[in-house]
């Protein structure tokens, strides 16, 4: 399903792909924006691509498929539902990433950290560190959209359905042809 185009297509005909100025989960500026939510709400697009990343980690041994929240829980849950997999997230309590409602990670789990969409890996990264300390073994990263271009490398087994390089600036570089467009946050992550 890697045509770039016919996704391209699939993300601004279901509103995820939005052009505007906006301040992502990492803090960084862009003139567009992923709210994967809006494609992931389909039952034939959240099946299409998470199918696809659950055929890539199909034979790998997989105990726990986990996720940040709370972008990549409807993602993560159907990835782990495909391959009949325990799925959990993790989420933010005063600014750190943990685990709350119980969940827990079995010490010498095998682990697959799933996320609908990276920049910079801020999240994912958080994730890894957190089943690790639970003395876990993450066995592989699944992402829907990498905008980074494929620079961010999270994992020697990383795998992206799309990558699509966005342009992204830090607060003292905008552009003022962005600077001049209200700001929006859509992120899941309050900023500081």
């Amino acid at each position: 399903m890697n045509d770039q185009g016919q996704l391209i297509e699939i993300f601004q005909k279901t509103g995820a792909l939005l052009e505007g100025h906006f301040i992502l989960t990492s803090g960084r500026h862009s003139p567009t924006y992923f709210q994967c939510a809006k494609v992931l709400q389909y039952p034939e697009y959240l099946q299409k691509f998470s199918n696809e990343i659950a055929n890539h980690f199909q034979d790998i041994d997989i105990d726990i498929v986990i996720t940040p929240a709370v972008g990549g829980i409807v993602l993560g849950t159907e990835i782990g539902r495909q391959l009949n997999k325990q799925t959990i997230f993790a989420e933010r309590e005063q600014g750190v990433m943990t685990l709350r409602r119980g969940f827990e990670i079995t010490p010498e789990s095998n682990v697959l950290v799933i996320e609908d969409v990276i920049t910079t890996g801020g999240s994912v990264n958080e994730v890894i560190e957190l089943v690790r300390d639970s003395g876990a073994k993450v066995v592989g990263v699944g992402v829907l959209v990498d905008r980074s271009g494929g620079k961010v490398k999270l994992h020697e087994k990383q795998f992206c359905v799309t990558e699509l390089e966005a342009v992204s600036y830090g607060d003292d570089e905008i552009p003022d042809d962005l600077a001049n467009i209200p700001v929006l946050k859509p992120g899941s992550r309050s900023l500081k």
